[in-house]
């Protein structure tokens, strides 16, 4: 069987480029359609914030093509959650994780943890290792409004506005529903 590489597509190279210049790029994702930048760059999260109208005190979630890009915020989590995020990633499943200090206030917003994806959509996981490292992944839709489930739907939401620096190509993975969101900490569901 072929496999594809993901990351020599042009498509992808463009996304991992805008990102790595302070750019926010549209692309698909499990579910629904994708908004992404640096996490760590304040301008492209705050022009996140700014395309959905979302209180940034609310946080935005991060994504990664594996765990290891994620150990910068782990390593000071006992095994027993990590061999838990391990069972649970990749999927659709994002963890709440407490902040050890390396994630921005504009990322965890008001919250004492950080919430974290490790994606198995092949398109993101070629951006995040293209890019280098996790990036942000918020649903593409102003408050309010339906998650963009197709890239026309991304076109008419943010058509004339210059903060969405690129749209990938690509399609979502088929998932019915948004990651669930739980705290690796209670293992309370926060979102079904």
């Amino acid at each position: 069987m072929l496999m594809l590489d993901w990351t020599l597509s042009p498509s992808v190279r463009i996304a991992a480029q805008t990102i790595k210049q302070g750019g926010v790029v549209a692309y698909p994702t499990e579910a629904v359609w994708g908004l992404g930048c640096d996490p760590f760059n304040d301008h492209a999260a705050f022009n996140i914030l700014f395309l959905k109208k979302r209180a940034p005190e609310k946080g935005l979630i991060l994504v990664a093509s594996k765990i290891s890009q994620f150990n910068f915020i782990l390593n000071d989590l006992p095994s027993g959650y990590i061999t838990t995020l391990k069972k649970s990633w990749p999927g659709p499943n994002t963890w709440i994780i407490p902040n050890n200090g390396t994630i921005p206030d504009w990322i965890s917003g008001e919250h004492s943890g950080v919430a974290l994806r490790v994606s198995n959509h092949p398109l993101v996981r070629a951006i995040c290792d293209s890019y280098g490292g996790p990036i942000v992944s918020t649903s593409a839709n102003p408050q309010g409004k339906p998650a963009a489930t197709h890239q026309w739907q991304v076109h008419r939401y943010f058509h004339d506005d210059r903060r969405l620096d690129y749209t990938t190509k690509g399609t979502t993975g088929g998932n019915k529903t948004p990651s669930t969101i739980r705290d690796i900490l209670t293992g309370n569901i926060i979102r079904l």
